[in-house]
């Protein structure tokens, strides 16, 4: 080994031992404490990347955003959630301000919380409803807007943001169910990329609503953008439809995000297989329909009950090692027919009539034998 390498060396070994002692000071059963070690480790290790001071303030201000939100939403882990976007200059007062006012009001009157961009408008408009108790703003820095709104701002639920890709992660990470009221440039911007994710499966699905005021032309016009530019041009996937839903009822709105969770509850990816975990217990008819109808997400094997929790779930929550378990082995792909698929679960589960998602272009409409 040359001198340099054996500098390196020398210094790499140096920098463990410094890691080891610094956790030392934490008791050794602190939870996730070798997730810790590994980004001091990696953060010890910035000094010989030869990055620019410029990149090394991207790192520290991306981390300061990603810890500060954390802390600010872990003490809330146990209630679920709704992001609200739309635009920032709709006036208070105006026909569609008022309806997402009541929108947001029936979420807490159902036991959600709120999260908004904590600005003016529509996200305004949503602390309202939900008040300050039950909501959050997630503001990120402009020279336009000084400071968030008046109904989360000083709040400690009121978290600033330098970057919005920091600030678009926690809108996903945190939220159970997305829903969108018209808006411009951003409200286009987060509701696409809520759905590439969810088309991609690099979000766990979730509603996603698209809600204005009786009579509006705005999202029944994107939606038909959607069919005739994508879906009848082969650019997305016709089952993708099942990702978003399109309504200007309050009710309705409300009642697509409950019944998504009314059997089931989350996922689990392990390598791959998916577990799907439900509130009630699969009935046989169930586990036949779904080896049926939905073959063509199977990479292998069948669908199957799980009659106890993967054992890559020992560290989940009581709550979710009680829960029922259907384990099959995905194809990761076709994210939008998975969602239909839990749709299916909680149709069957509930008794209810297979819901019509809307229409689909003619040559891309699925096979009923097989859906």
């Amino acid at each position: 080994m040359n001198e340099a390498g054996s500098t390196t060396g020398a210094r790499s070994a140096a920098l463990n031992e410094a890691v080891d002692r610094l956790l030392a000071l934490y008791p050794q059963d602190t939870p996730n404490l070798d997730l810790v070690r590994s980004i001091v480790s990696r953060c010890a290790e910035l000094p010989e990347q030869d990055l620019d001071r410029g990149e090394l303030k991207i790192l520290s201000s991306s981390l300061k955003d990603f810890v500060n939100s954390f802390v600010a939403f872990s003490g809330h882990r146990m209630r679920r959630k709704i992001s609200i976007f739309g635009s920032a200059r709709t006036p208070p007062g105006t026909p569609v301000y008022e309806h997402c006012r009541r929108f947001a009001q029936r979420c807490v009157e159902e036991g959600y919380m709120v999260i908004t961009g904590a600005g003016p408008g529509i996200m305004r408009a949503g602390n309202e409803g939900a008040t300050r108790e039950h909501s959050f703003g997630v503001n990120i820095s402009l020279p336009f807007e000084a400071r968030s709104n008046d109904f989360i701002h000083g709040d400690p639920k009121d978290i600033d943001f330098k970057y919005f890709f920091t600030r678009k992660l926690n809108f996903v990470k945190e939220s159970d169910a997305i829903v969108l009221f018209p808006g411009g440039f951003g409200t286009m911007d987060e509701g696409y990329e809520a759905l590439t994710l969810l088309q991609t499966g690099k979000c766990d699905p979730l509603p996603v609503v698209c809600v204005d005021v009786p009579g509006s032309n705005y999202w029944p016009s994107w939606e038909r953008y959607i069919r005739e530019n994508l879906i009848e041009k082969g650019l997305a996937s016709a089952y993708d439809r099942n990702l978003f839903r399109v309504t200007s009822d309050i009710d309705t709105a409300i009642d697509e995000i409950k019944f998504f969770y009314s059997t089931y509850h989350s996922l689990r990816y392990v390598g791959d297989t998916v577990i799907l975990r439900l509130r009630r217990e699969p009935s046989p008819r169930l586990l036949e329909l779904l080896n049926s109808r939905y073959r063509d997400l199977l990479a292998d094997g069948d669908y199957e009950q799980l009659q106890e929790p993967h054992p890559a779930e020992r560290k989940e929550s009581a709550e979710v090692q009680a829960l029922s378990r259907i384990a099959f082995k995905f194809v990761h792909r076709k994210f939008g027919r998975l969602r239909r698929l839990i749709d299916e679960i909680n149709m069957t589960a509930e008794g209810r009539a297979r819901r019509d998602t809307g229409p689909l272009p003619t040559g891309h409409l699925p096979n009923p034998a097989k859906d």
